[in-house]
């Protein structure tokens, strides 16, 4: 791990094309000892969510090059590695667990991000007609030690159409995102064992994946 957050701070402070390229031995060998982490965590889920099936890191890493076309920002890579774990890789539409390495800014989370207007109604449906066991699962005590909560960074600002606004649970239909997060320091990635902590975080999320996953069953 130190190897890889050391080329990635390098990265982060030469962001050019041509620093890159003169140290593309050293992207290759942190992508590498990545993918061989990602595999590894990819291993211990499946002994406890096998709804992810068997996906390769390879299909669950984002590539650190940037799309620029539409951005302000011209910066060319991503100073960071992610990989979403999920039936499907990264492409995958369900909700999964999400690893994201990054000096300083570290974390791993999970859920579904900004899902497609059709599933996102039915999520919403499945919390409406389940709410208490969509809440127990939030207030759960270790969940919330973990996580906190879900990400309010992206909630509406008023009800969604189609739904009753007096519904007393009616604030959990609000958000556009369903996920959550618990940041990772960068002294605690390089303790040894460090992977018990990552697998463990993610068991802690297995039923909230789980039931947001019943949005793509019913």
């Amino acid at each position: 791990m130190k190897d890889i957050l050391e080329f990635l701070s390098d990265l982060k402070n030469n962001n050019n094309r041509e620093w890159f390229d003169e140290n593309r031995d050293k992207y290759q060998s942190a992508k590498v000892k990545f993918e061989d982490y990602v595999n590894l965590i990819i291993g211990e889920i499946s002994l406890f969510d096998p709804q992810i099936g068997q996906p390769a890191a390879k299909d669950t890493i984002f590539r650190v090059f940037r799309d620029v076309r539409f951005s302000k920002d011209k910066l060319p890579y991503k100073s960071n590695f992610g990989a979403f774990i999920a039936n499907g890789g990264r492409k995958s539409p369900r909700a999964g667990y999400y690893f994201h390495l990054e000096p300083g800014a570290s974390m791993i989370g999970g859920g579904i991000y900004m899902p497609q207007p059709e599933v996102l109604k039915k999520i919403r449906q499945e919390i409406y007609f389940n709410a208490a066991d969509f809440k127990k699962l939030l207030e759960e005590d270790k969940f919330k030690r973990v996580f906190g909560g879900l990400g309010d960074y992206d909630r509406l600002k008023r009800p969604p159409k189609d739904f009753d606004a007096s519904f007393p649970d009616i604030q959990l239909l609000m958000y556009k995102s369903y996920v959550v997060m618990h940041k990772l320091d960068d002294e605690a990635i390089l303790k040894d064992g460090f992977s018990k902590g990552i697998t463990d975080a993610c068991r802690t999320m297995t039923d909230f994946n789980h039931f947001l996953n019943r949005a793509f069953d019913s």
